[in-house]
């Protein structure tokens, strides 16, 4: 079992010395390597509905923790766990000098909520500001320089966090997915109108069966198993999440078939503008089959805003293929606008 430090213990470690020692009676349970730059520190809070996530925080390791610093919260992909892509980005911007959380979306992962593996954009969105709270109550942490990453499905949460949350003050998305959007329209908006119809009895006729006892029915993100005839995005999620590449046991990808409606109803660019004038920063791969998602909201988000193309990139390579990933990039951004 590993140990949970809770945010009221984590407060009281006001030199890294401290810290380290704590961090060091962790086992490593990442799918990225561990860096000795940075100080990993397991943590738990509360968000507003009651429900315990549990995070990853990083450290750099020179830290004066006499000192206020920025910060960067980072969210993972849907389906994903911190263990994988938000845990590599948050471990790398620690390296370059920002203390960072990753956590686990609630009813997910090591986080709680039940029931298990159900999607609620309200609880996800929820989850960014809860992150804000705890990140910016640490005493070496300068709660007025906060910024946030949101990578896949968590670009678009992080974005509606962001629209009513005036404390996150600079933004990036990776490979940024419109959860609702893909819901509602499919990938490519390839679904028609008697589709969606069609899928929406079939999500009613579910409740009634899990009301009445029934098994349970849920939507698997990624295959188990490819053949020569999968689909090229199909080939791609499992490349990482069924090879070691990027492979968590905690991260099964599925997500109740009843959750789907609650997506469907989710518009997180429907406030994109509010976020003006702090600063957003959209990253999508050429080759992405998700890029339109980071080109139209980029088009409806006001200045200051930027949008930069990844030359080659597919969606999943910027999880954690850091050949592609634009560190250098981020870093910049958040340096100039986390001052």
């Amino acid at each position: 079992m590993k140990k949970i430090v809770s945010a009221i213990a984590l407060s009281t470690m006001l030199s890294t010395s401290a810290v380290a020692s704590a961090a060091d009676t962790l086992a490593w349970d990442k799918t990225f390597a561990q860096s000795d730059k940075v100080i990993h520190q397991k943590v738990s809070f509360y968000n507003r509905l009651g429900i315990n996530l549990v995070a990853d925080m990083y450290i750099p390791r020179n830290l004066d923790m006499s000192k206020k610093h920025p910060a960067i919260i980072v969210g993972h992909p849907f389906g994903g766990v911190k263990e994988q892509s938000s845990g590599l980005y948050a471990q790398t911007m620690a390296e370059r000098g920002f203390v960072t959380l990753a956590w686990d979306a609630s009813y997910n992962g090591e986080s709680g909520g039940e029931p298990r593996s159900i999607t609620s954009p309200e609880a996800f969105v929820e989850d960014f500001s809860a992150a804000v709270d705890f990140i910016g109550t640490r005493s070496f942490v300068d709660r007025n320089r906060i910024g946030v990453i949101g990578i896949c499905g968590s670009g678009g949460f992080a974005l509606s966090a962001a629209a009513v949350d005036p404390r996150m003050k600079a933004i990036v998305t990776i490979s940024m997915y419109d959860m609702g959007r893909d819901r509602r329209q499919g990938l490519g908006d390839t679904m028609i109108k008697e589709d969606r119809i069609k899928a929406l009895e079939d999500i009613a006729q579910q409740r009634y069966v899990e009301f009445e006892g029934g098994q349970k029915r849920y939507v698997i993100g990624t295959p188990e198993e490819i053949t020569a005839e999968s689909p090229a995005v199909a080939r791609e999620f499992y490349d990482y999440y069924r090879t070691p590449r990027g492979h968590h046991p905690r991260s099964t990808t599925a997500m109740s078939l009843t959750s789907n409606p609650a997506l469907m109803n989710f518009f997180p660019f429907s406030q994109i503008e509010a976020i003006s004038p702090r600063p957003i920063l959209f990253i999508a791969g050429e080759k992405a089959n998700s890029r339109y998602f980071s080109e139209d909201a980029y088009k409806l988000a006001a200045e200051p805003k930027e949008l930069y193309i990844v030359s080659d990139a597919l969606h999943v390579d910027l999880y954690d293929r850091t050949k592609f990933i634009p560190f250098d990039k981020i870093t910049s951004f958040f340096t100039h606008n986390l001052k």
